[in-house]
């Protein structure tokens, strides 16, 4: 099962909030509206006698002195009773999520469980958040010397520009794509197109990574419905099938690996998930990757071999990632624009890739999408996941 492209799951439903600034809302209560939509979309679905379990992806008790998000998250969602799981990858938590949630599915355990993530951090500050995100990178060597999450994609970049040739207004074009992506996304945080202009004019962060590349401080949840294929028609005449998965890990120290250009926990992922898809790169119709700066996304082009390496840049300037492209990459708005609440971003690009394979996309829809792909990282590469989906609409 899961073989040569057969289903491994299928999803059913699937709901996001609003991503962006929640004042006064907890975040059980943002998860309890990406849920509320799920189980709109879904009426021939009976959550309390249907759902047997819930994997959620939260990354951190800080922002709101809260752990146990398992049982909190269950509690709002109406789905109490049932085991709830949290499962933490720093910003690939609900990307793991959604594997455990196949992990039981599989396993025949569980013919239905949700997925889902979330996180609430606009009510910190940015040096809070700065300091609480910095938890995913390596404590004695590089947290405790002070060096933050831009601070290391931008000596990433900095290798791939001396090794490559990639520039700054490349990174900028890339954030301009998304903000535009973003523009036609009623759910993003960022819903207004900018200019190379003023992404090349915004100050820097951490050199060469300036503002314009960097994704935002927001709230927002998401969650998908996942069935045993063979029960999908019960619930719905357009499911969305996952036909393959990855998961890797690799140090959690940038300063351990042999390449600073690549995380090969993308690499290892995706290609557990295309062998299992029986897909190769040039099959996927749409990408939603994990923009945490821009420079992150032109190299997932390369590790998800989109192109070849060295390459991402040129890829972005032939304009094949954008809306109309050969594979438009991050149609939500990635991360740059739809923001990026660390613990719900695996599963809202799932649910940017299950509107785009029912053809619910609206203004963003991708003509004829069959073959969706997600990239989900965490931390600087030290877990990344992979999963690529299937419509047979």
């Amino acid at each position: 099962m899961g073989l040569n492209g057969k289903p491994l799951v299928s999803i059913i439903s699937a709901g996001m909030s609003k991503f962006g600034k929640h004042d006064g809302l907890l975040a059980r209560e943002i998860f309890a509206e990406a849920v509320h939509e799920a189980f709109t979309r879904c009426p021939k679905l009976d959550p309390k006698g249907d759902i047997k379990a819930l994997f959620i992806g939260h990354m951190g008790e800080a922002y709101e002195h809260q752990g146990h998000m398992g049982a909190a998250a269950a509690d709002w969602a109406g789905l109490t009773g049932i085991p709830a799981t949290r499962t933490e990858s720093a910003c690939a938590s609900s990307g793991a999520a959604l594997r455990a949630g196949i992990y039981a599915t599989m396993s025949g355990l569980a013919d239905v469980v949700m997925v889902g993530g979330v996180e609430k951090m606009t009510h910190r500050t940015t040096v809070e958040v700065t300091e609480y995100l910095a938890m995913a990178s390596d404590y004695p060597f590089e947290q405790w010397h002070g060096i933050t999450f831009p601070a290391l994609f931008a000596m990433m970049a900095t290798a791939h520009m001396h090794e490559y040739g990639t520039t700054e207004k490349q990174m900028a074009s890339v954030a301009v794509k998304n903000h535009y992506h973003g523009s036609l996304n009623p759910k993003a945080h960022m819903q207004k197109e900018i200019t190379l202009e003023a992404a090349l004019a915004s100050r820097y962060v951490s050199w060469p990574l300036k503002l314009f590349d960097c994704s935002l401080i927001t709230d927002g949840a998401s969650c998908i419905v996942l069935t045993r294929p063979e029960l999908a028609s019960k619930y719905t005449d357009m499911p969305v099938h996952i036909i393959g998965s990855g998961q890797a890990s690799d140090s959690i120290g940038l300063y351990q690996r042999k390449s600073f250009t690549s995380l090969n926990a993308t690499k290892l992922s995706a290609k557990t998930a295309y062998e299992l898809a029986n897909v190769k790169p040039c099959d996927i119709d749409l990408a939603e990757v994990h923009d945490c700066f821009t420079f992150a996304e032109l190299m997932a082009y390369e590790d998800l071999e989109f192109c070849p390496v060295g390459k991402g840049g040129k890829l972005l300037d032939s304009g094949e990632t954008r809306l109309g492209g050969r594979i438009p990459v991050n149609t939500s708005g990635g991360l740059k624009a739809k923001g990026h609440p660390v613990g719900a971003t695996g599963t809202a690009q799932a649910y940017e890739i299950y509107l785009q394979l029912t053809g619910q996309a609206e203004k963003r829809q991708v003509k004829d999408a069959k073959i969706g792909l997600t990239h989900n990282v965490g931390g600087s590469g030290a877990t990344a996941a992979v999963h690529i989906y299937r419509s047979d609409q």
